[in-house]
């Protein structure tokens, strides 16, 4: 019997789930589009996880970071529920013990998160301008006919990078247009893009902070290694970007999940049939105080198994909720 922990990572853009062994090897990895859809993805994700693991594999423990960790966490049964910036940081500490400095750059958001001797103690995280992340690059590769897996490539192909503007994504695309216009080839207009988007990177969330090395670079945009290359150039440095960079969110929560299930002895798994049960979510607006909470009532098989939302906890004390496994 292979004994294995889940960490599954909720985001608005996509949902990450991985495997990981004890000795804590990554077995599996799994990419969903979450598309607004966040249970119906959870559950389309567990059933293709389930029907790519062996047989003999048992889950020992689960984790839930990201928006929908709250979410998922109730119905999947999570050990853990965490934020990001723990669950990032705890993966790019066991990746490299002494790094000081976690830039994070995601499909819609990015982070920075500052550690010192292992602790975190500071971070900032973008969420007013899209230039830069994922979805942002993903347009412009898609606008100049370039597949997103080959645009960092081009940047590397650079001989003369030109400047673009990149204090939002608007400029930073009309600017292209302008340079195109003026007949700069397609390799210093992708280079001087990567650079632009490093820079108000630095700019909005590195504004003010000490960033020092080890620097480790994560989330979906790592995998751009023109992006990468205008980090080391402005920065002055090494940047290292850990294997499985795009899933470390997921992965530090199942380190957490293996630390807890280690400490209490047992999981709150519910096991892979969770994705075969139906779930509906329902709220209202609490009147017992000023406050007006909104609060969140889940249903599992028209059965409510949890509340969530209200500051004092009026509502959620009320429910009792049993992690029984469904099978």
């Amino acid at each position: 019997m292979r004994k294995c922990y889940l960490g599954v990572d909720i985001g608005s853009v996509s949902t990450n789930i991985i495997v990981m062994d004890e000795d804590e090897n990554i077995l599996d990895t799994l990419y969903i589009r979450t598309q607004g859809k966040p249970i119906e993805t959870i559950k389309k994700g567990l059933s293709k996880i389930k029907n790519r693991l062996d047989e003999d594999v048992k889950i020992l423990g689960v984790g839930t970071t990201g928006s929908g960790r709250q979410l998922g966490g109730i119905m999947i049964g999570a050990d853990v529920i965490k934020n990001e910036i723990t669950a990032h940081g705890i993966a790019a500490l066991n990746f490299v013990p002494d790094v000081k400095t976690i830039i994070e750059i995601g499909g819609q958001d990015s982070k920075i998160i500052l550690l010192r001797d292992g602790v975190l103690y500071d971070f900032a995280m973008n969420t007013v301008c899209a230039a830069g992340t994922g979805s942002f690059l993903d347009r412009q590769a898609e606008r100049l006919g370039i597949p997103i897996e080959e645009f960092g490539k081009f940047a590397l192909k650079s001989k003369l990078p030109v400047r673009i503007a990149g204090r939002c994504a608007v400029f930073a695309e009309s600017d292209m247009i302008h340079k195109q216009q003026l007949g700069h080839n397609q390799e210093d207009i992708i280079n001087g893009l990567c650079e632009a988007l490093v820079r108000n990177y630095l700019n909005n969330l590195g504004k003010g902070k000490e960033i020092k090395p080890p620097i480790v670079f994560q989330g979906g945009v790592a995998a751009n290694v023109g992006i990468r290359k205008a980090f080391e150039k402005i920065l002055g440095c090494e940047v290292i970007v850990p294997p499985y960079a795009n899933v470390m969110g997921a992965i530090g929560v199942a380190l957490l999940a293996k630390e807890e299930v280690e400490r209490v002895g047992k999981t709150n798994f519910k096991g892979f049939e969770v994705a075969d049960s139906s779930y509906t979510v329902k709220s209202f607006e609490c009147e017992y105080c000023p406050n007006m909470c909104e609060v969140v009532e889940f249903f599992r098989d028209e059965k409510m198994v949890a509340r969530w939302g209200d500051k004092c906890g009026r509502w959620n004390n009320i429910v009792s909720i049993k992690n029984e496994k469904l099978a």
